[in-house]
């Protein structure tokens, strides 16, 4: 089953490991091993871990030598905050129209206090 770009960059950022790869990788460039430092996991497990982060599009495995660098790709991630924009717009006019009606109650209860 092939998945969509945007599928597959939601499922790459659901685990919290992988989430911390990437966080590293905003400070650039690091090999297996340094990214492995902080987790209590085998290399082989945070290799499976830079391998779905690299199907996912957003990392990019390097070859220097010796050392295979990763980098991080922040391609899908502008694709979903473009996708959560919508959503961010919709809470924002909801927001707005349940402060406008709030206002309006307390308007409707302060008028109703005066005539006390």
């Amino acid at each position: 089953m092939q998945t969509d770009a945007l599928s597959a960059t939601f499922a790459a950022l659901a685990d919290p490991t992988r989430r911390a790869i990437l966080a590293r990788l905003m400070e650039g460039e690091a090999s297996v091993t340094e990214l492995a430092a902080p987790f209590d996991m085998s290399l082989p497990g945070i290799s499976k871990h830079l391998k779905v982060l690299e199907r996912a599009g957003l990392i990019q495995r390097g070859r220097t030598a010796q050392w295979r660098p990763c980098r991080l790709e922040a391609a899908p991630l502008k694709e979903v905050a473009d996708w959560l924009e919508h959503y961010r717009r919709f809470w924002e006019q909801s927001l707005d129209r349940l402060g406008d009606y709030l206002s309006e109650l307390q308007r409707k209860d302060a008028k109703h206090d005066r005539k006390k």
